[in-house]
């Protein structure tokens, strides 16, 4: 399966990450799918990585973003302010890690693409 719509591919690949998160490894593993069913470069298999994990990480940031909205209601504007931030951090660092694992996989992907 070897098409041409980069976005499909990417999409595939988060999906397949969301599916195998069980194994601690699953944004190198969904990138590493998505750039190989992509084909392409090193360069294209880090970009379509990327997407990958991007996509499979908006429900990971929209499940901690979530708690942005109950910090207003602590009662302490220190409390709220200080949340926020941490929350903020955390998606960050989630959304980071997705990402640049899954731009790792990409390029794994397309070298085992080359390869095979």
């Amino acid at each position: 399966m070897n098409t041409d719509n980069t976005l499909l591919n990417a999409v595939i690949g988060a999906v397949a990450t969301i599916g195998l998160s069980f194994t601690g490894i699953s944004p190198v593993l969904g990138g590493a799918l998505a750039a190989y069913l992509d084909g392409g470069d090193t360069g294209n298999g880090l970009r379509v990585g990327a997407i990958s994990g991007a996509i499979a990480s908006l429900p990971v940031a929209a499940i901690l973003l979530i708690a942005i909205v109950f910090l207003p209601f602590t009662g302490d504007l220190g409390i709220a302010v200080g949340g926020f931030l941490f929350v903020l951090l955390i998606v960050a660092m989630a959304v980071g890690y997705t990402v640049a694992l899954s731009a790792l996989g990409g390029a794994l992907g397309s070298y085992l693409k080359a390869e095979l």
